[in-house]
């Protein structure tokens, strides 16, 4: 076998990670991601991910119509570029009948601390994964320019690589995904940290305005200190129309007690990583509760 033929039959035996986001397959944080997986040289790197800016979409799926997808230049991996979510972008590209890997969601701007989980459209894209077997990663990074996103791609390599790891040698779980958030400070943080999901939330109300693009156009720009007042493109439409934009109202926090509580952490520098599953369960001392106002109002319910 010559070298080119070696090279490719390694390269084919490689373990596969496949590289989603919400932030749109042009961003920063995505493309370094990406660099520093391929600059390992012990990964075939796969990239489904939208073609625009798809943050806050959750775990929404596209049914209709078809999705669009065209291949993309990206060094060193197979790239495409989807008209879908990201959960979509998940889902195709673990269609293969012989995947098998880790898929990792970003790395996208801002924090999935607490109740962002819920609109994240990166945690949607590993999710997807999750519920169909395949190990997920999903990665967001609070940063404030792009060579902080540079650095938070290099800082997560030593986890990427650990759970790797893990799956090739068997031992990595099954009944959960990991949601890592990276501190502001990526180059000095504190480490690696075990979290729990908290309930820290930017509470988001609305806004009449005259602009039909505001340039705050990311629901995940909330979590930052960003200036929105530079509005643009003055509306023209009818009189009748009545245009609103979103605006931040205020930042409530964890009331939780302990040191592993996922918000307090990240502030504190660390790298939080937050195991999460696919559901949503309510507290368990609720359903006696439940349980008591059935019963007692069970004639409410009978229909007569």
């Amino acid at each position: 076998m010559d070298s080119s033929a070696a090279s490719a039959a390694a390269a084919a035996a490689a373990p596969v990670v496949l590289v989603t986001n919400d932030d749109g397959i042009d961003a920063p944080g995505l493309r370094f991601l990406v660099g520093q997986l391929v600059a390992t040289r012990r990964f075939r790197v796969l990239v489904c991910a939208p073609d625009t800016d798809r943050s806050g979409v959750s775990h929404s799926i596209t049914w209709r119509p078809a999705l669009r997808c065209k291949r993309v230049d990206i060094d060193g991996a197979t790239a495409f570029a989807a008209s879908g979510t990201p959960a979509d972008c998940a889902s195709l590209g673990i269609s293969g009948k012989l995947f098998d890997g880790l898929v990792v969601s970003g790395i996208n701007v801002g924090n999935n601390c607490g109740c962002h989980v819920i609109y994240s459209g990166t945690v949607g894209g590993a999710r997807e994964a999750f519920l169909y077997g395949i190990p997920s990663l999903a990665m967001v990074a609070s940063q404030s320019s792009v060579n902080d996103l540079k650095v938070a791609a290099e800082v997560v390599m030593p986890l990427i690589n650990t759970v790797m790891a893990e799956i090739k040698n068997g031992t990595y779980p099954q009944g959960s995904f990991l949601n890592i958030d990276i501190p502001t400070d990526a180059a000095h943080h504190k480490g690696y940290k075990i979290t729990k999901q908290g309930r820290y939330m930017a509470r988001i109300g609305w806004e009449q305005t005259v602009y039909k693009k505001p340039a705050v156009e990311s629901y995940q720009t909330a979590n930052m200190d960003v200036d929105s007042e530079k509005d643009s493109e003055v509306d023209t439409s009818s009189e009748n129309d009545l245009l609103f934009k979103r605006v931040l109202v205020r930042r409530s926090y964890d009331e939780e007690e302990g040191d592993d509580i996922d918000h307090k952490c990240l502030v504190d520098g660390y790298i939080t990583v937050t195991p999460l599953g696919a559901l949503s369960r309510a507290e368990a001392d609720v359903i006696p509760y439940y349980k008591a106002c059935l019963s007692r109002d069970q004639d409410t319910f009978v229909a007569h």
